[in-house]
Formats: C-alpha cells, sequence, structure tokens
C-alpha cells in the first residue's frame, strides 16, 4: 500500500496492522497517525478481515508514546488540531464494526495506551508495563485517555494513573481490568490469536452488533442503554444469520455464518 510506517497482513481472518517504526519505539507522529488510519480503513473494507490485531514491531515497545519532537513545537491551535485528529483515528478505530485487540508486546506509553484504550480487547506481555506519562512533561492525554481510562478502571484509578504519571505492570493492569490476558511475551502471540480466532468462531453481525450496544449504551443511563439494546436485538433478528445460528444450534452442526 506504499505506507512505510505500517504493515498490513491477513491469514485465518485475522487482519494484523503492525506499527513498524521499532528505531523510535514506534512513536506515533503525524505520518503514522495516518498510516494507522488508512489500515484501518482496508480492515474495514476488507472481506478477508474479521478482526484486527493492533500490534508493535520489535520487542521493546507497543507504541512508546507521541513523538515529542513534534510536540515541543506546537502552538494552541496546532495542539488543538493535534487531538482532534488523533481522537477523529482512534475513534474510527472504536467504531470499526469488526472487533479489535490491542497485542501489547511492548511500552505503551501516552498516546500508545490510548491507542490501546480505543481498541475493544488488549493483551499484554508480562514483561512490560504501561502508562499515561503526559503530566510529567506538563502535558496532558490528548486523543482520549482522560475519557476512556476512567471508563474502562474507574475514575479513581484512572486519575491516580493520570496524575502521579506512573506506570503499572502487568499484573496490576489485568486486576484493574486495564487488559484481558497477559502472558509470557513468547507466548503472547499465541495467546491472542487463540482469543481472535474463539472470537471468530461467532457470527460477524452479532459481534458488531453486540460491540454497538456496549459502546454505545456504555455512555448513557441505563434505560437508554436498554433502549439501544432493544432496538439493536430487533435488527440482529431480521438477520440469515441470526436464523442460521439458531437453526444450527437446533441441528447439532457447525453454523456457516454469510454476514447476512
Amino acid at each position: 500500500m506504499g505506507w512505510t510506517h505500517v504493515r498490513y497482513e491477513t491469514a485465518e481472518r485475522i487482519a494484523t496492522v503492525t506499527i513498524d517504526r521499532p528505531e523510535k519505539l514506534n512513536a506515533l507522529n503525524d505520518e503514522v497517525m495516518a498510516e494507522i488510519d488508512a489500515a484501518f480503513a482496508r480492515a474495514k473494507a476488507d472481506p478477508q478481515c474479521g478482526l484486527v490485531v493492533l500490534t508493535g514491531a520489535g520487542e521493546k515497545a507497543f507504541v512508546a508514546g507521541a513523538d515529542i519532537a513534534e510536540l515541543a513545537t506546537q502552538t494552541v491551535r496546532g495542539g488543538k488540531e493535534k487531538s482532534l485528529r488523533g481522537q477523529a483515528v482512534l475513534g474510527r478505530i472504536e467504531n470499526l464494526g469488526k472487533p479489535v485487540i490491542a497485542m501489547l508486546n511492548g511500552y505503551a506509553f501516552g498516546g500508545g495506551l490510548e491507542l490501546a484504550l480505543a481498541c475493544h480487547l488488549r493483551t499484554m506481555a508480562a514483561e512490560t508495563r504501561i502508562g499515561l506519562p503526559e503530566v510529567g512533561l506538563s502535558i496532558i492525554p490528548g486523543y482520549g485517555g482522560t475519557q476512556r481510562l476512567p471508563r474502562i478502571v474507574g475514575r479513581g484509578r484512572a486519575l491516580e494513573m493520570i496524575l502521579t504519571a506512573r506506570p503499572i505492570d502487568a499484573p496490576t493492569a489485568l486486576a484493574f481490568g486495564l487488559v484481558n490476558r497477559v502472558a509470557p511475551r513468547a507466548e503472547l502471540a499465541a495467546q491472542t490469536r487463540e482469543l481472535a480466532l474463539t472470537i471468530l468462531g461467532n457470527g460477524p453481525l452479532a459481534l458488531a452488533l453486540a460491540t454497538e450496544a456496549v459502546l454505545r449504551g456504555g455512555e448513557t443511563a441505563l434505560e437508554e442503554g436498554l433502549r439501544i439494546e432493544c432496538d439493536l436485538f430487533g435488527i440482529i433478528s431480521s438477520t440469515a444469520d441470526m436464523r442460521e445460528g439458531l437453526t444450527a444450534f437446533l441441528q447439532k452442526r457447525k453454523p456457516d455464518y454469510k454476514g447476512l
């Protein structure tokens, strides 16, 4: 695709998007963000992709953060525009319509953790650490970290991570519910693949609508969230995949989902 810092590969209906800038610990700059956006646009349109795994090249870092050289020269207007662009990219990942797993093979700091927070699930190497260190540089998270992190781990834990700027280790991240799986780095890819294939055994439309119900409903009062779930339950009930899934269960056979 002519990208410099992002690789896109597919196998077993899993698209692996790899941020490939290991000499800079996969740090995010404007070019990298644009390529990530393009890779996820490809994943959305790719009929061979049912799920995306997002990871970083090398063993040191998933994404070590934003490119400090770019941040150091930004103005008020430039900072706001960078934040808006980054939030838009991460919003498109979160609302991809296909499950996205962030495989944290190494450090995920600042924008790297914010990128992972926009994914639906996260797996993490046992040897690494993650965090939001921005206030230590007298800036704040700008790619959604102040909003997504509290929704995942709770306000108190999120504020402690943000205000102390201290990273947390893998057992703490697992206890917080910030990651779904922890494995030794050598086993992380295999365990992430197992999780991905388990998810892909289910109906693709159901995966998309269930994710939408959680994301949209989580931003509302319970009554509104229940209405959203009800509407989406009605939509899934009109699909051929629903009929195939229920019929296959009754006939004690494996379903053959078509995404219809």
